[in-house]
């Protein structure tokens, strides 16, 4: 569980308060919603930083709220990269948007049965005690519904921002939804009622 550059970077074996009560912490789910998802990317080159992340980040830091990424990166345990591509890649992210507090992910098979893959709070859990804050003060800013599913597991809110990969049911159950990563920071941070989210079910149907 060691990393050569920065100590997130590592696999790990409505809540209190108002609407707009600001997090601990903000966790981002990397591929699909910080940056354009190629699928088991092992090259940093690839990285594409989607539009409206930086702005988000600037107003978290703005804000003095850390922030984290949490990740399932299944590639390393289904053999197509290894851990080490994975940081490198990671560190690119990082470089990229001006650094995380912590970086955690599962390199895990989906069917290795896991206690941090995602939906499963594993990660959520290791990333909130890296940053020294309750899990269930945390918010988690995702693309599918395991995003949304592990931060409920962990007593944190979470923010789905659909894409092309998100599924309708996902978007259905969701507690709330934002159209991009920017509108779902504004809407964390109470800065207006045009980024407020589209409340919809309270609980999941769905389990990627």
């Amino acid at each position: 569980m060691s990393d050569p550059r920065h100590e997130g970077t590592h696999p790990v074996g409505d809540r209190p308060g108002g609407r707009h009560e600001r997090p601990a912490a903000v966790l981002f789910d990397r591929d699909g919603t910080l940056i354009e998802d190629v699928p088991y990317n092992s090259d940093p080159r690839l990285v594409r930083v989607l539009p409206g992340v930086p702005e988000a980040l600037r107003l978290l830091r703005a804000a003095g709220i850390p922030t984290a990424v949490v990740s399932n990166q299944s590639g390393v345990g289904r053999g197509l990269l290894t851990e080490n591509q994975v940081r490198l890649v990671n560190a690119r992210v990082d470089d990229a948007l001006g650094g995380f507090g912590t970086w955690v992910y599962c390199p895990h098979h989906p069917y290795a049965g896991c206690h941090c893959r995602k939906p499963k709070p594993g990660l959520v859990i290791e990333a909130a005690r890296r940053l020294a804050v309750p899990a269930e003060k945390c918010v988690v800013i995702g693309d599918i519904g395991a995003d949304v599913l592990a931060a409920q597991a962990a007593g944190a809110r979470a923010v789905l921002v659909p894409n092309a990969v998100t599924r309708p049911e996902e978007v259905t159950a969701a507690p709330c939804t934002a159209p991009d990563v920017l509108s779902a920071v504004r809407l964390l941070l109470g800065h207006g009622p045009e980024t407020a989210p589209v409340p919809v079910a309270e609980t999941w149907g769905w389990d990627r």
